[in-house]
């Protein structure tokens, strides 16, 4: 059994939700999975031990919060080359914030990154029986990878 990490940023809760229901997804496929908010995770040791990461963050004037970009920095110190990964995120409008994710993972991280691509799913869906099962999905996806 592989063991994946979930962080995420939540402003509303929406993409909070989307975590838990992207670590359902990754457990339905037989592995383990944490969900932690990035403010908890406070140097690369935090990411230590895991098999692959998913990464979460709603869009916000479109970008990343301040909160993610200084996740991803402590997440470029743990050298996650070759690792399994996603990237997700809830928005009202734009959606930006996944794919830019996903594309720090993909290229600067060097990682193995879910065929899916980025999951990007609108507040109003993320808690209808579509995007919970969009979630866990994605999550299946990534315990796919395995």
């Amino acid at each position: 059994m592989k063991k994946v990490l979930v962080a995420y940023v939540s402003r509303t809760g929406s993409t909070e939700k989307m975590a838990e229901y992207v670590a359902e997804g990754v457990r339905f496929a037989g592995h383990a999975a944490d969900v932690k908010k990035v403010a908890d995770i406070r140097d690369e040791k935090g990411l230590a031990g895991y098999d692959g990461y998913v990464f979460g963050c709603p869009t916000y004037h479109k970008d990343i919060t301040a909160g993610m970009k200084t996740f991803l920095f402590i997440a470029e110190k743990a050298n996650l080359v070759g690792k399994m990964g996603g990237a997700f995120g809830s928005s009202t409008h734009s959606g930006e914030s996944a794919q830019m994710i996903y594309d720090t993972m993909q290229h600067v991280f060097k990682m193995d990154m879910v065929t899916l691509g980025a999951l990007n799913l609108k507040e109003p869906v993320v808690s209808a029986p579509d995007g919970q099962r969009a979630c866990q999905d994605y999550g299946k996806a990534v315990g796919k990878m395995f």
